[in-house]
């Protein structure tokens, strides 16, 4: 009860793994820096195609849907669109696998 080996509350409960409301500064270096890397391996299969005379479909789509690193607003880099939330946008760290899955395109207006 008193004393050092009191009891004590856990955080707030709920969850056991909990997910910060901001994503920190290296969380959103590196989130950066995964968008990069994703623009360069697109880069170079066109580029590696184009020098055999050949394209595909999937990297011509890519390249006309999606837009780069820097053409992206901070909104879209770190955030994503969610209906269930109050104001239509949470962290991109909330999504499950998110350092995996792409999640550059948000409806227009949100």
């Amino acid at each position: 009860m008193f004393g050092p080996f009191r009891a004590t509350s856990p955080l707030s409960g709920g969850l056991l793994w909990k997910i910060p409301f901001r994503l920190s500064s290296p969380q959103k270096a590196r989130q950066r820096k995964r968008l990069r890397a994703v623009d360069a391996v697109i880069a170079t299969v066109d580029s590696a195609l184009a020098r055999k005379g050949l394209t595909t479909k999937a990297v011509e789509r890519w390249k006309a849907e999606m837009p780069t690193e820097q053409e992206m607003l901070p909104k879209d880099k770190y955030t994503m669109f969610d209906r269930k939330e109050k104001r239509y946008r949470k962290g991109v760290h909330k999504l499950p696998k998110w350092t995996r899955v792409s999640q550059r395109i948000n409806p227009p207006g949100f």
